[in-house]
């Protein structure tokens, strides 16, 4: 990483603290990007990365990525056109179409403007309304340790309680699956293992560390970066790779939220880029338009560096020891202890920072992150963009 340093001694202030940064898009409105932004064809390393957690050929990779990529435009215009039917959307990787479910009660003309949108439409029972209702009720109970989390399921229409294995039978599990269930429409599905988040001891690296903890940037914002809010308290001091001081986290949330946001200063300074490893090139920040359900998704970060995998749900709550946080997203990516904070992008978008998840990137597992445009709203940011 040093060599890394010198070579792009300009963009300093990120690729040093990049230990979880990926490449993405905009600022806190970035469906305002020029379409020609969004469009920049895809790096040799993002496509070899695809290639290798995807089992895909080069050109059924880059087939992905702009069948995503439309995906990503055709969303808010299919559920603007859905109305009070909508019932979810999400990325259909075998039809390479975005899905969009209405209730019974659309209208045929409402389908219609759906497909001419671009997108395939499937009936459902529950619209997205009464799920979000459903799981809103969750949100206000008191999960047991054996709950590992909650979400919205658009393609199954119901939302899912996952329990950890091993643990349904357990009596305060039982009591929590009850309430659900007289909540709404739920189903319980399984968790290999309880969520945790993935900040880290002092170890070598190339990481920022508070106190003796050590975590990763995740995107550059006008006047410093976005990361987990587990890493830090308003007010801790921040130091960099090499032990300097970089700046102090201005705002934290954790739990409920899992976001946080730091200043830069004594000659730390932001660039829109996120460190590819020598796995793909550092990649340049473009926006942050959402990506749907299904679509592909990769981050980068400092312990387990450049790793790619799907985006699997939206709004989940997640049950961590510390408590309960809510509107995650949840992902098929590995990660492990110190990439926390770090970047999560799909295509040239940014979608959120790490906060944590279960397993590793030797035996797999799956990896939740905070979305970037909810924490750029929260803290009137504007993130720093090509």
């Amino acid at each position: 990483m040093r060599r890394i340093r010198l070579k792009y001694a300009g963009l300093a202030a990120l690729l040093v603290l990049g230990s979880w940064t990926a490449v993405g898009t905009g600022q806190a409105a970035a469906d305002d990007a020029p379409a020609e932004a969004r469009q920049q064809p895809a790096s040799e390393g993002l496509l070899r990365a695809m290639q290798r957690d995807f089992g895909l050929s080069k050109q059924q990779a880059q087939s992905r990525l702009a069948a995503e990529r439309t995906a990503t435009t055709v969303a808010p215009k299919a559920r603007e056109a859905a109305g009070s039917a909508y019932g979810g959307a999400w990325f259909d990787t075998k039809s390479q179409r975005l899905t969009v479910a209405v209730t019974s009660g659309a209208s045929a003309a409402t389908v219609r403007e759906i497909r001419a949108a671009g997108a395939a439409v499937r009936t459902v029972e529950h619209s997205a309304r009464e799920l979000d209702a459903t799981k809103a009720r969750l949100d206000r109970l008191s999960a047991p340790a054996g709950v590992s989390s909650w979400n919205v399921d658009p393609a199954a229409n119901t939302v899912v309680v996952n329990v950890v294995e091993g643990k349904r039978a357990d009596n305060d599990v039982r009591a929590f699956v009850a309430r659900a269930r007289d909540a709404g429409p739920v189903t319980v599905g399984t968790a290999p293992a309880a969520p945790r988040t993935y900040a880290a001891g002092t170890v070598g690296g190339d990481p920022y560390y508070t106190g003796n903890v050590r975590c990763s940037i995740g995107f550059s914002v006008q006047g410093g970066f976005v990361t987990a809010g587990h890493c830090g308290q308003q007010g801790a001091s921040v130091r960099g790779w090499d032990n300097s001081y970089i700046g102090t986290f201005q705002g934290s949330s954790f739990p409920e939220n899992d976001y946080a946001w730091v200043s830069v200063g004594s000659g730390w300074w932001t660039v829109p880029v996120v460190l590819g490893w020598g796995t793909v090139p550092d990649q340049l920040v473009r926006g942050s338009a959402e990506a749907p359900v299904g679509a592909s998704i990769c981050r980068s970060g400092s312990t387990t560096r450049w790793r790619c995998g799907s985006v699997l749900a939206k709004n989940e709550t997640v049950n961590y020891q510390q408590g309960a946080v809510r509107q995650m997203t949840k992902t098929s990516v590995c990660a492990e202890g110190g990439d926390s904070g770090g970047s999560f992008i799909s295509g040239d978008q940014a979608q959120g920072v790490t906060s944590g998840g279960w397993g590793n990137c030797s035996s797999g597992g799956q990896t939740w992150f905070q979305p970037v445009n909810e924490i750029l709203g929260r803290y009137g940011l504007t993130l720093v963009t090509a």
